[in-house]
């Protein structure tokens, strides 16, 4: 039963992940790949807020909400080493599978029609603005807030009659690629144009009617997370719908 709770406790935090975010293929190692906690950074369509688990409890309100609720940081659990469950030749079934990675976090989607994302946080019962990140704003009531500067929304919408835009919002740097039944599926042959820091996005011209696509990005193929119309492949992908007028 002792090893049993941490499986159940990771799993707990990874369905967390996917409720908030469920097209983020890549959301579980990136996390596990961070070292220690930093500031603020845009991932995929939501902000990622780490903090060090030295603290007993880390809480973040946003000004979007009204500052009308709290959301708790969570605790990021890693596999242990396989060499630490043998002890003296031994191998030691006892011993928890997880420990503690030393981060806590919270991932925020960006909600529309927001510039900026302003934000205090409850570090063991004082509220005070994020110290790891160095963009803060004074209100006129002397209260100091963080400020994570957002890119332009991601939304794919038909720009004119006979075009399309495919939009994403992600990491800076990064190659996104789109296919889809109109090139037959070739995910070599549109990339999308880095506009702005972390905001990739391709206007193409397409006939009238329904088409179907998906993002290509480090060798994997993802829905867009922007886009709500979603459809299954027969293997059971998901794929994004885009309809031209």
């Amino acid at each position: 039963m002792k090893t049993f709770i941490p499986a159940v406790l990771l799993i707990f935090i990874i369905g967390n992940i996917w409720s908030v975010d469920i097209d983020s293929h890549q959301f579980i190692d990136h996390i596990r790949n961070i070292t220690e906690p930093r500031r603020p950074e845009i991932f995929e369509n939501g902000v990622l807020f780490t903090a060090s688990s030295s603290h007993r409890r880390v809480g973040i309100s946003f000004a979007h909400e009204n500052y009308g609720r709290v959301h708790w940081f969570r605790q990021l659990l890693v596999p242990r080493d396989s060499a630490d469950f043998w002890v003296g030749g031994r191998f030691d079934r006892n011993l928890e599978p997880y420990i503690d990675s030393g981060i806590m976090f919270h991932f925020e989607p960006i909600p529309p029609n927001i510039t900026n994302m302003d934000y205090r946080l409850v570090i063991d019962g004082l509220w005070m603005a994020d110290p790891l990140n160095p963009v803060s704003v004074t209100r006129p009531s002397g209260v100091v807030e963080s400020r994570v500067n957002l890119p332009p929304q991601a939304v794919p919408v038909p720009v004119q009659a006979g075009m399309y835009r495919f939009s994403f919002r992600g990491a800076p740097g990064e190659t996104i690629t789109v296919a889809g039944d109109f090139n037959s599926w070739d995910p070599f042959m549109f990339a999308l144009r880095e506009i702005s820091s972390g905001y990739h996005t391709l206007t193409l011209p397409f006939p009238p009617g329904r088409f179907v696509y998906t993002f290509f990005h480090r060798g994997e193929q993802f829905p867009n997370p922007a886009n709500p119309r979603r459809l299954y492949t027969r293997e059971g992908n998901v794929i994004s719908e885009g309809i031209v007028h």
